[in-house]
């Protein structure tokens, strides 16, 4: 190569040295949240023990002190199909990253072909063949006759990143990925909590069912008590009727509990992956509800930014975002491109391997958009656009997440002390059925109020049921929102 032709790839080389390190657009900075936006504490608490070690929170089953819950979630993991799906996400983020990290490298391409052909006198190639001067030279012979032609090479094409594209590709890329993964956590936990839901609702229900059970075996005692009675003639016929109808009732409150029992069960199975009523053998023996621990490591707001994964996966996609306008903006600039070949070419197969077969070329290339109708900058316009809308879909985000914890902490609060006074009048009920039967017996008061006592007891042990479940369910729901 001579010094005057290697003078312009001096040029190109020195010019992309210049700008090397040079980037286009807005760097990424994480979102301030302000003061309004975080409080420093939460304005709902709940009279619990609290646990600095973050594992409790992280493994919250484990303190519901029950091993199939235990075993049902670490089953979860392997076989719910929203975790799959996650997971097929991440590798397809995963690999989108390495084609933008490819940006940086060379396109090298080997190739290799065989022609038969036969040009054209009367066309372009034939108008640059010199007339035939009798002697009958090659030049003349490609035009008369067909001919062969061998060819075999490399190609390459190397975009010089000047402006940084390439390197915001990769930026967008990599937190995009991040993003994915962070979209996996918040899949798990959710599972988590969906699983713990759907076994505490089928305890629950079994418990209700349990407590159904029990009053209609009751009831069907004080039905055969008062006919006896009445076959004694000590009472009418209308206590009859009235115990048959309070049996009635109380039996009628079955049928919806078990279809509540199955949809629950049915619900735990397709969360483990399973087709539905696979796990009602597992579930048969009633065990009755866990009992959790009283502690909760649900700290202080600014916890949240680090422990729930939708908050981190809001973030990472608005610095997947924002990178994004350094891609539309690196459009503004010069691109440099750098091409070339270099390969062996013969008419006949036997000489391709020679020396006098080699071909070669360099093809520095610059293109710059001077006018494009203003697309490039709408572009930006519109790339810019959308980062302000993943900031106001991060800092929404984390107002949910305030939100969901707050509403977490008053629902647990509130349901405990429900439960708890639920249970004072489940006992205060049973006493009132024993003293009420004992006075109905003994003739000192009528039926009525024996029917009434029993009515009352079933109904309020039904909410007590009820209600620790769904204390139980609240607890979860305020692990889960704490991330």
């Amino acid at each position: 190569m001579t010094r005057s032709r290697a003078r312009p790839l001096a040029y190109f080389a020195a010019l992309a040295l210049l700008v090397a390190g040079c980037a286009v657009g807005p760097n990424y900075e994480p979102p301030e949240l302000t003061v309004e936006t975080v409080p420093d504490q939460w304005r709902t608490t709940v009279e619990m023990e609290m646990q600095a070690d973050t594992t409790d929170l992280e493994m919250w089953w484990v303190s519901f002190n029950d091993s199939l819950l235990t075993e049902l979630i670490r089953r979860s993991e392997f076989g719910n199909l929203d975790l799959q799906a996650a997971v097929g996400r991440v590798a397809e983020a995963r690999a989108i990253r390495g084609v933008a990290k490819g940006g940086f490298w060379p396109d090298i391409v080997l190739g290799g072909a065989y022609s038969y052909q036969k040009l054209s006198e009367n066309g372009l190639q034939g108008a640059q063949v010199p007339p035939d001067d009798g002697s009958g030279g090659d030049a003349t012979s490609l035009l008369a006759d067909p001919f062969d032609s061998w060819n075999a090479g490399l190609s390459l094409s190397w975009e010089i990143d000047l402006f940084g594209r390439i390197r915001r590709t990769v930026e967008a890329a990599d937190a995009q990925l991040q993003a994915s993964v962070e979209d996996y956590r918040d899949v798990l936990v959710t599972l988590y909590a969906e699983v713990g839901s759907a076994y505490v609702d089928a305890r629950a229900f079994q418990t209700r069912l349990d407590f159904a059970t029990q009053n209609v075996t009751a009831q069907e005692n004080s039905l055969e008590l008062t006919r006896d009675r009445f076959n004694a003639g000590l009472t009418s016929a209308l206590d009859v009727a009235q115990a048959e109808q309070n049996l009635a009732q109380t039996r009628s409150t079955i049928p919806a509990l078990e279809i509540g029992l199955e949809a629950a069960l049915n619900r735990l199975a397709v969360l483990l992956g399973q087709a539905p009523g696979s796990i009602h053998d597992e579930l048969q023996d009633h065990t009755g509800l866990p009992q959790p621990d009283d502690k909760v490591a649900y700290g202080i707001p600014a916890d949240l930014l680090r422990r729930r994964p939708d908050i981190r996966q809001a973030e990472r996609l608005l610095a997947s975002q924002t990178a994004r306008i350094g891609i539309a903006t690196a459009d503004l600039y010069p691109t440099l491109t750098l091409g070339g070949s270099v390969g062996l070419e013969a008419l006949e197969f036997d000489n391709l391997a020679e020396g006098t077969s080699l071909f070669w070329s360099i093809v520095p290339k610059i293109s710059w958009p001077i006018f494009t109708g203003g697309k490039i900058r709408n572009q930006i316009r519109a790339e810019e656009a959308r980062t302000a809308q993943a900031l106001a879909a991060y800092e929404h985000t984390v107002l949910r997440a305030l939100e969901e914890v707050q509403n977490a902490l008053l629902a647990y609060g509130q349901e405990k002390m429900r439960r708890d006074r639920l249970r004072e009048a489940v006992e205060a009920s049973q006493r009132a059925v024993n003293l009420v039967e004992t006075q109905y017996l003994s003739g000192l008061t009528n039926f009525q109020n024996f029917l009434d006592s029993q009515r009352s007891l079933f109904r309020q042990q039904d909410e007590l049921a009820e209600s620790s479940g769904q204390v139980r369910n609240n607890l979860i729901d305020l692990n889960r929102a704490l991330g």
